[in-house]
């Protein structure tokens, strides 16, 4: 299978806030998290931040990254436009997210110098646009798939647990782009907010009864070989289910900027090497050295869950 590694830095001086099928209808996969909790799978929104260049998945081997093409020494990603292309939150108001409370996240693609929304993408790992939602501070985690309109409008229910600053990801590859994109923005959850310090380094997470243990390091500047094995009630989990063409898919963030990798595994199901667990082999680069969160999707029994790390890259914090 194809490894790709997408990787996107954002403003720190931001530090103190933080796809798709076509149509209506589709089956929503369970998700659990960290916590033990569950969430549909399909999402929230705040004031957009726009980079310094606004309006102006993959490939074989690690070296391929970013929207597929970037290397790990040149971020990019979540700035709100990009090569053209802005990601727009529609009709969104800093009271419209609050802790905590059903709401909805719509958005657009718009192709700028047309101000129309893109209404044709490539798929990627099965879906139109993948999208991830993050707390400044790491401790929530959202890997979401909207449903667009035929209009080019995107829409997900969301509900996230805490007040604060969220950080939000569209990850996708326009129709006819040999190169994918991932645009960001700002979103604001209003409440009562209390910090939260990121969990202490560690090899082991566990969620909703499964133990998934993580080898391997993080290295700056060039691959590194990550591989995460699952095991419930002391047992190796042999049968994982494919997740978007998948036995796991995981995403790092950096503590600080958030910078953003998308990384995917080493194998496909049906491709005649790769089994259904109990691990799964990733590979990735790290932009820098620095304190990294991994959240690993995996999916048994029909339900996806989600095992959070702590990793530091090249000894940094």
């Amino acid at each position: 299978m194809r490894t790709g590694v997408k990787v996107g830095v954002f403003a720190a001086a931001l530090a103190a806030t933080f796809g798709a099928a076509y149509g209506a209808g589709n089956a929503v996969d369970p998700v659990v998290d960290g916590t033990g909790t569950r969430h549909g799978q399909h999402a929230a929104g705040s004031e957009e931040e726009r980079g310094a260049d606004a309006h102006g998945e993959h490939g074989e081997g690690a070296a391929e990254s970013g929207a597929a093409g970037r290397g790990a020494a040149t971020p990019g990603g979540p700035q709100v436009a990009e090569r053209g292309y802005t990601l727009d939150l529609k009709d969104l108001k800093k009271s419209d997210i609050k802790a905590k409370a059903p709401a909805e996240l719509r958005f657009a693609i718009v192709r700028d110098g047309t101000g129309r929304p893109v209404t044709a993408y490539q798929q990627e790992h099965g879906k139109e646009l993948h999208l991830i939602v993050a707390s400044r501070d790491l401790t929530v985690y959202r890997h979401l798939h909207p449903t667009r309109a035929a209009d080019g409008t995107w829409s997900t229910p969301v509900e996230l647990p805490a007040a604060g600053g969220y950080r939000v990801f569209a990850d996708f590859t326009p129709k006819g782009e040999k190169e994918g994109l991932t645009l960001g923005s700002d979103l604001a959850v209003t409440g009562s907010a209390e910090r939260t310090e990121l969990p202490e380094h560690a090899t082991t997470a566990t969620v909703d009864g499964y133990d998934v243990r993580l080898d391997g390091h993080l290295v700056p500047g060039k691959p590194g070989e990550l591989s995460l094995r699952v095991t419930k009630d002391g047992e190796p989990v042999r049968d994982l289910q494919p997740y978007l063409g998948a036995y796991g898919h995981l995403v790092a963030l950096r503590a600080g900027d958030l910078a953003y990798l998308h990384v995917h595994p080493n194998g496909e199901p049906g491709d005649g090497r790769t089994k259904p667990g109990p691990e799964v082999s990733f590979t990735a680069t790290a932009p820098s050295k620095g304190t990294y969160r991994l959240f690993l999707d995996f999916r048994h029994k029909g339900t996806v869950r989600t095992a959070a790390f702590t990793v530091h890259a090249g000894g940094g914090r």
